[in-house]
């Protein structure tokens, strides 16, 4: 079997957008992975164009080969861009490796060691109490999700007493934990610059029991993520913004994280993702994944946790969405509005992710079609700015 074409498509799942990747073979079977997009989009097209020439011929079951090709042949470490192009090329290798042998991806992963994946959602448009367990309640009834996660902000903490952002951040969460019995996270993205800072944030959480208390702080200095774990009393998780083995191996060294959570179309796909998590369950760290990507990431990450032993929950966002909150009130069942280019999307019931094991490769069946139309639409970030007119952590 060889490669003979990769094909880039540039989508949208709900207001964001997507980049897909399509790896053909001389035998018929297409493999299929998503790269992770939430910056320069664009730029990944061209990136995937040069990586094609050390592909194409090559045998794509080689899965571990060809991803040292494609480093070795980049001379320096690749960053961002390069890891998120690469991470859709080994999503591609997987689903065609499996695919040749007419079995789901786990099953080369050693086999399922879970039947199905618990998930948690993100919620982070409700203003009040009662907004949040109104939608709660409304995927708890759909899907039967019973985990969730929150922005632990009530007031803007550039411009309030840091103090007084602490004091409304506990008493939002007590007020939470009073009217709701679900697990709820607290993700601060990464908005805090002193770790001193941080771990007051999350010791006042910490009493009312949070099932993680997220990224508050920058990720590049690993040793203040030592630190700020010894001084918090809550369970403490990173992980999206580093790149591979070797950053999380610093950050399990120091131990500045309970809870790892690498991004599978980050760190350079499923392979990367199996060695970072070998580190972490080594450290006696568990995995909860970091997926704010589409419906094929999502059955991508589904493969890695079945047969992941220490994988602890995974992040979902239902396809073509939207805004989640807004979107999970009015959604019932499986009416998901169309998840567009995965015809048949991984939905939850009673708050997990059913295995497909009748499904080979990644389980999913993707529609061409849409994707060869213009779907895209761009997505910036908003980059919030103190009160002096700096600009702050995001």
């Amino acid at each position: 079997m060889k490669i003979v074409k990769l094909r880039a498509f540039m989508t949208q799942d709900g207001e964001r957008p997507r980049v897909i990747l399509a790896i053909d073979t001389d035998e018929g079977i297409t493999g299929w992975g998503e790269c992770y997009n939430h910056g320069p989009d664009r730029a990944l097209v061209p990136v995937l164009d040069y990586l094609a020439q050390y592909l194409e011929g090559q045998d794509p079951r080689r899965i571990e080969f060809l991803m040292q090709l494609m480093m070795q042949h980049a001379r320096f470490p690749p960053g961002a861009i390069g890891l998120a192009a690469m991470s859709a090329i080994d999503h591609c290798l997987w689903d065609i490796a499996a695919k040749a042998l007419g079995v789901p991806v786990y099953q080369l992963l050693g086999g399922h060691v879970r039947d199905r994946v618990r998930v948690y959602a993100g919620i982070y448009t409700a203003p009040d109490v009662a907004h949040a367990r109104d939608v709660m309640a409304a995927w708890h009834e759909s899907w039967g999700v019973d985990a969730f996660k929150l922005s632990p902000y009530r007031i803007d903490i550039h411009a309030h007493r840091w103090g007084e952002v602490v004091r409304s951040s506990a008493d939002y969460f007590r007020q939470i934990r009073e009217a709701v019995g679900h697990d709820i996270a607290f993700d601060a993205h990464a908005k805090i610059f002193e770790p001193k800072l941080a771990a007051q944030l999350g010791n006042a959480l910490a009493p009312y029991d949070p099932l993680f208390f997220e990224e508050p702080l920058r990720p590049e200095n690993m040793e203040a993520w030592g630190d700020l774990n010894r001084q918090t009393h809550c369970v403490l998780a990173t992980g999206e913004s580093l790149y591979n083995r070797y950053e999380f191996l610093r950050l399990l060294q120091v131990k500045g994280a309970d809870i790892i959570q690498p991004d599978i179309c980050v760190v350079g796909g499923l392979l990367e993702m199996r060695k970072i998590a070998a580190l972490a369950e080594a450290h006696y760290v568990t995995v909860a994944p970091h997926n704010p990507m589409g419906p094929l990431a999502t059955a991508v990450n589904l493969h890695f946790c079945a047969a992941q032993t220490n994988f602890k929950i995974l992040e979902y966002r239902l396809p073509n969405a939207g805004a989640i909150p807004a979107q999970a009130s009015v959604m019932h069942g499986n009416s998901i509005g169309g998840a567009h280019y995965v015809v048949d999307p991984y939905i939850p019931r009673e708050g997990y992710l059913d295995l497909r094991p009748d499904r080979p490769g990644w389980g999913v069946e993707i529609d061409e079609d849409y994707l060869a139309s213009d779907n895209y639409v761009r997505w910036d970030r908003k980059v919030p700015t103190r009160p002096d007119g700096s600009t702050a952590f995001m």
